[in-house]
């Protein structure tokens, strides 16, 4: 009997299919260098850490995306969530989160109302966050041991080498420096501010010691453009700018940055062979409050979400998604129809198409310093 062998037909098949197999895979695979990010912050990326350690979100939080709410404080995605997808990643799960979290690809230690500095006062009286940056560095650590004791045991950790295969991501410090303007000046603020950016860089190296290696840190946003602030925080009508923002605030802001940035790059000098990015997310933001026109929106220093209507639609009293009974009337904070053309969901937060400006500007590597190819270690992918 003669062996079996493939007519002219099949053989043309299996050649082409060799040929098109490698291509096909090229075409479906992507690289990325960053296996798993670890973040560290407030609301601003808290992808539901502090509604899982206190249970109280409520519509119309998550409306846009999720359609339900999932403890991120807007109406849709966060700008870690859109960096996670353009990586090829998927979101990240909150540490504190027990039910249904996978943290093969990282975790978030990020939770609503942290600060970079944990004041020594009551939580309930200041409405801070017990989840510090110290603390969320103390969580990271115990996960790193828990992931070294275990080598590969569980199948919802990654494995021990992942941490020098990690892009570590940082958006924190707003809270410490609004929380105290009602009973500060902003020069009383800003003596304290060079204590954020040392525990910030501290953090940094501490996680060097872990084995992280590039670092992404987003700088302070233009709080004086956020509706919640332009209502609460005292100023006179000379201090706002043609766009209707608080110069003064903001040029504190502006402040904080610049010691921000040369303290990162005296950082980045001290790990020489780390990468130390500041990420210029400031300007960004501020370009979508003065011009929301330009980029498609209508609405700079308008709440989405709010009560009160006017040029800001924010009442400190009635917040978004809550109702409240005030002088015999029952006021509620609804979220208006189009979120899609707001920078601010609630007047504190940004929108979902305000975070994915911000993520598109961010991927384009122009805000960085030192510049970082980030499109060179990672094939970036939509985010839509």
């Amino acid at each position: 009997m003669k062996p079996w062998q493939p007519n002219s037909y099949f053989s043309e098949i299996l050649v082409i299919g060799m040929v098109l197999m490698p291509m096909l895979v090229c075409l479906t695979h992507s690289k990325c260098d960053f296996e798993a990010i670890f973040n560290f912050g407030d609301s601003n990326t808290d992808t539901g850490g502090f509604f899982a350690a206190f249970p109280a979100q409520t519509s119309p939080f998550g409306v846009t995306y999720f359609k339900k709410p999932v403890g991120r404080a807007s109406d849709g995605r966060l700008i870690v969530d859109f960096l996670a997808q353009a990586l090829g990643l998927p979101f990240l799960s909150p540490y504190l989160q027990s039910i249904g979290s996978d943290y093969k690809h990282g975790a978030n230690y990020a939770t609503l109302a942290s600060t970079v500095l944990l004041p020594n006062t009551s939580l309930f009286v200041t409405g801070i966050s017990p989840f510090s940056l110290a603390i969320q560095l103390n969580q990271m650590k115990q996960f790193k041991t828990r992931v070294d004791e275990l080598q590969g045991q569980d199948s919802k950790l990654p494995s021990p080498d992942i941490f020098s295969k990690s892009l570590y991501t940082f958006y924190i410090g707003q809270n410490d420096f609004t929380s105290n303007l009602a009973g500060s000046s902003i020069s009383g603020v800003k003596q304290y501010l060079p204590q954020v950016v040392s525990q910030i860089a501290g953090t940094i190296k501490e996680l060097y010691g872990l084995g992280g290696r590039t670092f992404m840190v987003l700088n302070l946003a233009p709080v004086g453009c956020y509706p919640a602030f332009l209502v609460e925080l005292p100023h006179s009508s000379s201090d706002l700018d043609e766009f209707g923002c608080m110069t003064s605030y903001n040029n504190a802001v502006v402040d904080y940055n610049n010691l921000l940035k040369q303290t990162l790059s005296q950082t980045s000098k001290d790990l020489s062979d780390a990468s130390v990015i500041y990420v210029d997310a400031h300007s960004i933001l501020l370009d979508l409050f003065q011009h929301p026109t330009s980029h498609g929106l209508q609405y700079g220093t308008k709440a989405c979400c709010g009560y009160g209507g006017g040029s800001y639609n924010f009442n400190p009293k009635v917040y978004c998604g809550n109702s409240k009974e005030i002088n015999g009337s029952t006021l509620t904070a609804t979220a208006c129809g189009d979120p899609q053309n707001y920078v601010s969901w609630d007047g504190i937060h940004a929108t979902e198409v305000a975070n994915k400006h911000i993520t598109w500007a961010i991927l384009n590597g122009s805000y960085f310093d030192p510049p970082f190819p980030l499109h060179e270690h990672c094939d970036i992918q939509p985010i839509g």
